[in-house]
């Protein structure tokens, strides 16, 4: 995505960032939150459109799919402003991906990272609450949410390590978990996997409360490998709510799959309301 690149380059050369509106009135700023000699990575943070500048808003931060070879923020887009209707601060974070950046999966989650104690560096400046950061995403993106919550290894050496990377819950969209010899990814990963994937690093009183959604036709993460993974976060204390959707394939809960975007949409908002990050009633999934 050069021309995605090539904006971020314009924001920061000109004023750092550039405030937009989106459909539904909530408004929305680009950041460039890291620098990699001359690669910009730029987040969009979406804000509640009636927001008080005195108030702390939960954030929920998603990171796009696509194997960490390709993918855009693009994908969660609908999903952000949605949540900063419902009162948090949403944000789509670019990372870097092999297609564009010629990277490793482990550059990947060390963007993944560096976002996440750059919003908690800078939580005042936005009004979040640095207690309250979601972690989100799909496939390859859901692994990077759940790696930063769960795997110690793989930090940029520019990032002020005293600064948490870790979030404080987890909505994860038919995501990849495991990173050994039987699962996704494991010729790119190899023997690294005992230390990238969630599966193989859930610890006891250090796992966020978690949702997971899957489709049952899942060509990439089978149903097992998700149920296992349930079994150990309630074996480690950590909660971990699954909801699998009869005949679904990967990627079914994406926004051009209206019926599902809307049904699992709902069901993350309950969870999120469950543990006090969100209140007020649930809008209803037609």
């Amino acid at each position: 995505m050069s021309g995605q690149k090539k904006t971020c380059e314009l924001v920061l050369a000109i004023v750092g960032y550039i405030i937009l509106h989106s459909q539904n009135g909530s408004a929305q700023e680009r950041f460039v939150y890291k620098k990699i000699d001359t690669l910009s990575l730029c987040m969009e943070i979406y804000s509640p459109k009636h927001g008080k500048s005195s108030k702390k808003y939960p954030a929920i931060v998603f990171f796009f799919g696509g194997g960490w070879v390709q993918g855009n923020i693009a994908q969660f887009r609908p999903h952000a402003e949605y949540f900063s209707d419902r009162g948090m601060i949403s944000v789509l974070v670019d990372y870097r991906v092999f297609s564009r950046n010629k990277s490793t999966p482990f550059e990947s989650l060390e963007d993944a990272k560096s976002a996440i104690r750059f919003l908690r560096s800078n939580a005042e400046k936005f009004h979040i609450d640095p207690d309250r950061i979601v972690a989100s995403g799909g496939s390859a993106g859901g692994q990077l949410a759940a790696a930063a919550a769960t795997c110690k290894k793989y930090n940029d050496r520019n990032d002020d390590l005293g600064v948490s990377a870790r979030p404080n819950a987890l909505v994860l969209f038919n995501p990849v978990i495991d990173n050994g010899p039987g699962g996704y990814g494991y010729e790119r990963i190899g023997d690294e996997y005992l230390y990238f994937s969630p599966l193989h690093n859930l610890r006891k009183g250090e796992v966020p409360p978690t949702i997971i959604f899957l489709g049952t036709e899942d060509e990439a993460i089978p149903v097992e490998t998700v149920r296992y993974y349930k079994k150990v976060m309630e074996k480690i204390g950590s909660r971990c709510d699954l909801h699998l959707y009869e005949g679904q394939k990967h990627g079914f809960f994406n926004f051009k799959n209206i019926k599902y975007y809307k049904i699992t949409l709902i069901k993350a908002d309950e969870f999120l309301t469950s543990i006090g990050f969100l209140k007020g009633p649930i809008p209803q999934s037609n």
